[in-house]
């Protein structure tokens, strides 16, 4: 499986399989999860390729209210790190935000993630 599919697996259960890589569908229900590879740190070889990759992880929860969607960023956050397939460190605490057009509160948070190619 490729890490994005692995990454749908461990935070599906959490938001009713609404969670989806780089974007949401048009008038999604809330809440949701959006997740997104955003960089990464790149192993160098002189000779060769490596086996395993490193991707940077962005994991946006979008929810109805703050207290919602704090607590299922640290469901995702625990979810994550836990996974015994996605080898993730976490890289910093929870960023809250705010969309003003929708009215939907939202948590954000970045992992380092090492996956297979």
């Amino acid at each position: 499986m490729s890490v994005e599919g692995d990454l749908f697996t461990v935070l599906k259960g959490l938001v009713g399989n609404r969670a989806y890589p780089d974007i949401a569908p048009q008038n999604p229900v809330l809440p949701f999860i959006v997740y997104q590879q955003v960089g990464g740190q790149p192993i160098n070889f002189l000779s060769g390729v490596p086996d395993k990759r490193n991707g940077r992880f962005q994991i946006n929860v979008w929810a109805k209210t703050r207290s919602e969607a704090g607590s299922i960023i640290r469901q995702a956050e625990d979810a994550v790190r836990l996974s015994p397939t996605l080898l993730a460190d976490t890289l910093n605490g929870a960023l809250s935000r705010y969309e003003e057009t929708t009215g939907w509160y939202g948590s954000q948070q970045d992992f380092s993630i090492w996956f297979t190619t």
